[in-house]
């Protein structure tokens, strides 16, 4: 707290100076026709400043220095120039695209997706809204480079270029989820694509600005909880929709309003929903027996969201306020528990009784519940060299609970504060970024799949981010130095054992634990360059060093996760004459060097996106078949002659491996209401030195899409093919290859004030069954069967 009050007590020093008006701008708007553009956004750069040119493309703004003007249209390509107190009747040109251009939030320095050096994604608008899930991993799946982990419906987390969990970091705002689906699949992320204005996927690693938990790419979701522009007028927005395949509703609503700098805004969303449906498929069952299923157990949601927040927005000071809360119940599939009793005694009514439960199974699910306050304070500067300053600070209170036959059986917490300060600055003919970057996450896990210990993990990390432009070429520069370190009590028996509770008792009063602290410092280098080679074309290519240490998980781990059906150990634990020994020696982080090279044209009916990768990591972390498995009377034992109910032994082991693959999409606007778009995308992703591929690595996809615009009618179907996947290891089996035709219609309606839009999306058009190779459970939840979604939106 000693810091963030320094740091509060600096920014409102600076809110003292004082500043005059210095000079008013005015210019024209032209498209490549020379003809006007009208209602044409015009920023300036660092400013809370934005106007809209008029019918005849004029517009005028006030600057007090020089400045830079951020000009913004859709459909056509953004502009920055330079004006200072004398530029008058500056003309801009603004060439035409098919490619939908938005400001990339998560790039720091305000560049518009077009002009980013690393490879992004940008879900917005109307395709958010049409291709929203309940979960991030499926409303994502479908980019380029994109896949989804796949738990079922309701837990499924972003896979960016065969790289999830701990190497993804999920925020919002550009803050920290904090969730718990880093430590497992069966955990969903805490992030909703509902209230979201947009949703950046950046590929590669992005350490510089998020730390290592982002070595392989970050998805941010980016919302208006803390308004940042003047809101004028009372608006909103409403959306119901119902899909069949789960016999789930959703609803969600949106209220915005504000007055003389002042700002308001809520959102909310409900979303209910049964078991879903699938093509008929057969399982396997614990006793060797066959079954055919059309559904999947155990994979319904029963969800409620709802955020507030307020700010004011002045001319040069920006002070802003959120609160979130989530409370979400979802089945857990694959996740049932068996009862066992002693028969010895019983009637033979209770014998037929107690026979009847071992038979069937507890409904496992889970409750998760999270907190979420979050502050802003910006500043533009009146300054030379220093533009903004800006910082964010975020609370968030999570808990994950298992329900098991009623009662809580394990539950998992973590408490997070963040802080991130940014100076945004231009020095000579650099424009950049300095930066510090706080996290500190507290770690509890309680109960019977408490496989990870308590933890508290801090960081403190300083960051610079520098570009400068040569004439067509713009280099960018980066580096960051971070403080890792984790605390945490590690027990001191060597392995696990379930016990009567005479004996639990007796062992948790004896047991002893050990102190453990570790730290590192990991280091991250970057430099890239675009070439805009001619107008609407450019090639950008970048290379990075990133440094990451493991999780508490990766590290400590020890015990059964029944999620996955295995018992799991961290990178901390040496296995000897079937003994787990907490010795964690010789922990080295984890190392990747990126290299990337994008070729795209986005100018005309015709464009592209092309992406080539090399990733280099040494010291990989994963999870690795021992050849032991457990058994709860035991303890570890070869897996030659184990009983049926024993499960694998996986343990965290860092080896070097390397991936590499490509990534692409097309379109062509045929016709003004006409739009063909293909995609797809490869990964290979390998052990070094020969020792096999990686485990659940992505099947390469390829899709294409077809966008028919009828007026008020708009109308889209995508297909993509979903190859066989056999590169596995030794522990896998393949998986076959799909195909998925999805359909969409849109309508829209005017009524009077209202905006609004009656819609139907058919997902899995011809009923496909579909297994997903990076899922945990595949043969035991494919993907959902037809689905047809019916909803209508509104906005005022």
């Amino acid at each position: 707290m000693t810091k963030l009050t320094l740091i509060s007590s600096a920014i409102f020093s600076v809110l003292c100076t004082q500043s005059a008006l210095a000079a008013t701008v005015t210019g024209t708007i032209l498209d490549d026709k020379k003809n006007p553009i009208k209602n044409v956004s015009v920023h300036v750069h660092g400013k809370n400043q934005t106007v809209k040119s008029n019918e005849l493309g004029e517009f005028s703004i006030d600057i007090d220095a020089d400045s830079q003007l951020h000009i913004s249209k859709d459909n056509y390509i953004d502009s920055r120039i330079t004006v200072t107190e004398s530029s008058n009747n500056v003309t801009v040109s603004l060439l035409p695209t098919s490619v939908e251009t938005v400001v990339v939030y998560a790039s720091a320095l305000h560049k518009s997706s077009l002009e980013m050096i690393s490879p992004v994604s940008v879900l917005s608008g109307d395709e958010l809204r049409n291709k929203s899930k309940p979960t991030l991993g499926e409303t994502l799946k479908g980019l380029p480079g994109v896949n989804a982990s796949y738990f079922g419906p309701v837990s499924s987390s972003p896979i960016i270029r065969g790289l999830d969990g701990p190497r993804v970091k999920i925020t919002q705002n550009g803050l920290d989820a904090s969730d718990a689906s880093r430590i497992g699949p069966d955990h969903a992320t805490s992030s909703d694509s509902l209230s979201a204005e947009q949703i950046e996927v950046l590929r590669g690693p992005s350490t510089l600005l998020y730390g290592s938990g982002a070595i392989g790419g970050v998805v941010n979701v980016v919302d208006n909880r803390i308004p940042t522009n003047n809101i004028d007028d009372f608006t909103g927005a409403a959306e119901y929709s119902h899909d069949t395949v789960s016999n789930s509703n959703t609803v969600a609503a949106k209220l915005e309003t504000g007055n003389d700098g002042f700002n308001f805004h809520f959102d909310g969303t409900k979303r209910s929903g049964d078991d879903y449906e699938t093509p008929t498929f057969t399982v396997t069952d614990e006793d060797g027996d066959v079954e055919t299923e059309n559904s999947v157990e155990n994979t319904f949601i029963d969800s409620e969201t709802l955020n507030f927040g307020t700010s004011y927005v002045g001319e040069h000071l920006t002070v802003g306020f959120s609160y979130g809360s989530i409370e979400t119940d979802y089945g857990i599939p694959g996740h049932e528990h068996h009862h066992e009793h002693d028969h010895e005694g019983e009637t033979e009514e209770e014998h037929a009784e107690h026979e009847g439960e071992e038979e069937g199974e507890e409904v496992v699910f889970a409750q998760l519940e999270q907190d979420r306050w979050q502050g802003l304070v910006s500043y533009a500067l009146h300054n030379n060299w220093i533009e903004t300053i800006n910082l964010r600070v975020g609370y968030t209170d999570y808990s994950h609970s298992e329900i098991e036959d009623g009662e809580i059986g394990t539950t998992f917490t973590n408490e997070t504060t963040e802080a991130r300060l940014n100076v945004e600055h231009k020095f000579a003919d650099w424009h950049g970024m300095l930066g510090y970057h706080y996290s500190d996450s507290d770690y509890d896990a309680i109960g019977d799949e408490a496989f990870t210990p308590a933890s508290i993990t801090t960081s403190h990390a300083l960051y610079l981010l520098e570009e400068r432009v040569f004439g067509d070429v713009t280099v960018e520069l980066g580096a960051r130095i971070e403080d890792y370190k984790i605390d945490s009590n590690i027990s001191a028996a060597e392995h696990h054992h379930d016990h009567d509770e005479e004996e639990v008792e007796e062992e948790e009063h004896d047991e002893e634990s050990i102190a453990y602290s570790k730290s590192f410092t990991n280091v991250s280098l970057s430099a890239g360059a675009i070439w805009q080679y001619k107008p609407g074309h450019s090639i950008a290519t970048s290379i990075s060093h990133s440094e990451r240490a493991p999780l508490s998980a990766e590290l400590l781990s020890n015990g059964l996760h029944i999620a996955t059906g295995t018992y799991e150990l961290g990178l901390g634990y040496h296995i000897e004459d079937n003994e787990a020994h907490f010795e964690p020696e010789n922990i080295k982080q984890e190392t990747s060097t990126n290299l990337d090279i994008s070729f795209r044209r986005f100018s005309g009916a015709f464009g592209y996106t092309v992406n080539f990768f090399y990733n280099d990591i040494k010291n990989f972390y994963f999870q690795e078949n021992t050849g032991l498995v457990f058994d709860e009377e035991d303890g570890l034992e070869s897996a030659v002659g184990a009983h049926d109910d024993a499960v694998a032994v996986y343990q965290f082991r860092s080896k070097d491996a390397e991936l590499y693959g490509i990534e692409f999409d097309a379109h062509y606007q045929m016709t003004p209401n006409a739009m063909v778009k293909v995609f797809g995308d490869s990964t290979r992703a390998k052990l070094k030195n020969d020792e096999g591929n990686l485990p659940r690595l992505p099947a390469n996809k390829l899709g294409s899409e077809l966008q028919y615009d009828l007026g008020n009618l708009q109308l889209t179907l995508t297909g993509t093919h979903y190859f066989d996947q056999n590169d596995i290891t030794a522990f896998e089996s393949q998986t076959d290859g799909y195909t998925l035709f999805d359909a969409q219609a849109n309508y829209q309606l005017g009524l009077g004030p209202v905006d609004a839009q009656l819609y139907i999306n058919v997902d899995n058009l011809t009923d496909e069954l579909g297994f997903v190779h990076t899922s945990f459970i595949k043969d035991k939840a494919p993907l959902p069967g037809r689905n047809i979604r019916l909803g209508v939106r509104g906005y005022f």
